[in-house]
């Protein structure tokens, strides 16, 4: 029974161990095959976002004749800046200017994606919005992982308005409600706490969330899984 019971404990380890080393590969889904820009959002240019560490990130901004602000569009864990097209449309069909843009190793870009570097990637892209934009008031537009991108900019570069659709408290609380077999709060190497900053956001802030969110629930529809921290608040 020692024997075996050694043998489950080794199996058990090595398995935590490859979670541990390949977690990205189950956070990140990057699309690298990009369309046309003509193809996916016509009307926009090309325009490259220089990252402080040395990457070249492709974007994509639409310009509007008389823009009210100018929209920062964070995206989720998946896809590319092609998949965003409609939402970016919307926008720009409302007034505002828009960049869409591919963190690294999305969409053809450099680099491998994480935690430290989205966030410089995403501090690159608003640079570089504010270069080409017109309008003055920058705007935040985070969805899913991009909304914990989106808060932690915030904290750094205050917004006109911060958007965050379908947030999350923290990835491990996330994770935890997934894979509640794995010590994911202790696994995890990207924590993406968004409870923890967004106390610090002092922009005007609109969250937008859905019990049916098979993927990232809300603390109503998956219990209470912030485990002793309260609950971000939805709707303020």
């Amino acid at each position: 029974m020692l024997e075996t019971a050694t043998t489950v404990a080794m199996a058990a380890l090595l398995f935590l161990v490859a979670i541990w080393l390949l977690q990205r590969r189950l956070i990140y889904f990057p699309t690298a095959n990009v369309p046309s820009l003509a193809e996916a959002l016509p009307g926009a240019r090309l325009i490259e976002i220089n990252t402080s560490d040395g990457l070249i990130l492709s974007g994509w901004f639409l310009a509007a004749p008389h823009p009210t602000a100018a929209v920062l569009v964070l995206n989720g864990n998946a896809g590319n800046r092609a998949h965003r097209a409609p939402l970016a449309r919307a926008l720009l069909d409302r007034g505002y200017e828009v960049l869409l843009f591919d963190y690294r190793g999305y969409g053809g870009n450099e680099g491998s994606p994480s935690e430290e570097g989205l966030a410089l990637d995403a501090g690159a892209a608003l640079t570089a919005l504010a270069e080409v934009a017109t309008a003055d008031r920058m705007i935040l537009f985070g969805e899913s992982l991009g909304a914990a991108v989106a808060t932690r900019l915030a904290v750094d570069s205050p917004p006109a308005a911060l958007i965050l659709r379908s947030p999350f408290p923290s990835l491990p609380a996330v994770a935890a409600v997934h894979y509640p077999y794995l010590p994911a709060r202790l696994l995890l190497r990207d924590r993406y706490d968004i409870s923890q900053s967004v106390g610090q956001i002092k922009s005007p802030l609109l969250v937008v969330a859905g019990s049916a969110d098979s993927i990232v629930p809300t603390p109503t529809s998956a219990g209470p899984y912030t485990r002793g921290r309260p609950p971000m608040p939805i709707g303020s």
